[in-house]
Formats: C-alpha cells, structure tokens, sequence
C-alpha cells in the first residue's frame, strides 16, 4: 500500500475497504499527549492517530508518556491536564473512543524516590506499572527492582522486552524476569520491521514462548499508521490470537 492511499483510507474509508482490525479493544503504551515527550507535538497530530485507532476498533487508549529525570521529568498535574484536553478534543470530534493516561518509567537514579512518595501513574485493577530499562547494557539488579515495585502494591510491566539488544543472546533473563512475576508489553511495530530484523525475530520468539501479556502500539506520531496497519495481514496475527493479552481487561 502507497501512502498516498493509505492516508485516502484513513480520511474518507470506503465501502472497498480492507477489513483490517484489532481483535483487542484497549490499546497500551502509546505517546498521545502532545508536547510532553518525544511523541505528536499538537493536538491535530493526536487527532490523526486516534481516529486512525478508532477506525480499526480500538475502544480505549490508555498512553503513557515517558517519565524519567534526565528526559522527561513529566509530573502527574501536567500529564493530567494533557489528558483532560485530549478528552475534550474527542468530545468535540465525536470520536467514539475513550482515553486515560499512565505512564512509561525509565528505571534511572530517581525510579526509587518516585515509588517511597507513591505518586505513581499505574492501570488496571492490579495496578500495573509500566517501566523501561537503558538501552547501553543490561541492568543491574532487576529482580531487585521488580521486588520493590511489587512491594509497593503495583504489578510490573516491562516495556517492549524485545526491543532491549543484551537480551537477543541471553533469554534466560527474560525467563528469570517472568518467573519472578514480571509482565511483558510487547511492542505492535516490532512485528512490521520497524525497529529491524532482530528485534523482530526476538518478538517472534516471546509470541511462540507465550510470554507476551499486553500488545501495545507505542505510537509516537501518525506516521507510525501505516507501519502498524502491515500487522494485519501478517501471519503473526495468528500467534497473537493464542495469547492471553490482558488488554481486554483493562475497558
């Protein structure tokens, strides 16, 4: 598919549309909120991509802008009034989709301060924490962290699992990380080629060992659209309908 006819399909659908969908309803981990990180810069960028989700039966967003001193040093005010208005962009728009905010946590020197004050952006009834972890090297001493965060009352989450390169050749950690409660988030483009060929071999892998929990499209901004839209006519759709996601129980 073209762009130009893909962003054709977007504005004015058609009765000779494909049948293109999400099984799941909720979509996890996203970056919707415009201006506060690295995801849409204005709210028409947002518009786009909700609308686009919308079309393809997402009910529910819950995004999740980054958190992390160096970076982004988001609070829970400023996400929250970026919320209150992207939900009135959909009542004025009519779009039959709904929208909560969490947030993605990078696991640096503040991570820990950040869970003794319990200011923390969680979903779900069981209070899932979505975190991430440095791209260089491996960290050091995960299973303590996820100890603290289950200590803390939330359930962990990691980010996109596949997309950390220190785990291509060492997937015993990641065995270790499931087996001490962790929940994997795995990336929607990371089975389009959007992050290159290992990353997707390695999201491959997590689907056939089944230790995938939630499908996420960590969107960043609507030229992502058309990568994502390559899934549904992809054989791994199949091996994503054998997961017990829990996105369903997240509406």
């Amino acid at each position: 598919m073209t762009t130009k006819n893909f962003w054709q399909r977007l504005i004015h659908p058609g009765e000779d549309a494909e049948p293109d969908g999400c099984f799941w309803q909720v979509d996890l981990h996203s970056h919707l909120l415009p201006g506060l990180d690295d995801g849409v810069s204005t709210p028409e960028e947002t518009l786009t991509c909700l609308t686009q989700l919308a079309q393809w039966g997402i009910k529910k967003v819950i995004t999740t802008p980054h958190i992390s001193r160096d970076w982004y040093p988001n609070e829970t005010l400023a996400i929250q009034q970026g919320l209150a208005a992207v939900r009135q962009l959909i009542a004025e728009q009519q779009l039959p989709i709904t929208i909560d905010v969490a947030a993605e946590y990078m696991l640096d020197d503040f991570f820990l301060d950040m869970l003794k004050q319990g200011d923390m952006l969680s979903f779900g009834e069981r209070r899932f924490l979505l975190f991430e972890t440095g791209w260089s090297s491996a960290p050091m001493n995960l299973g303590d962290m996820v100890f603290r965060i289950q200590t803390h009352g939330y359930t962990p989450v990691l980010a996109h699992p596949e997309r950390y390169k220190y785990y291509h050749s060492d997937k015993a950690s990641l065995e270790h990380l499931r087996e001490i409660g962790c929940l994997f988030q795995l990336n929607w483009m990371s089975l389009t080629g959007r992050y290159g060929s290992h990353v997707e071999k390695q999201a491959r892998f997590l689907l056939q060992q089944h230790w995938v929990d939630f499908i996420g499209s960590d969107m960043h901004r609507p030229g992502d659209l058309e990568m994502m839209a390559r899934l549904f006519k992809s054989g791994d759709m199949k091996l994503l309908e054998e997961q017990t996601l829990l996105n369903e129980t997240l509406l």
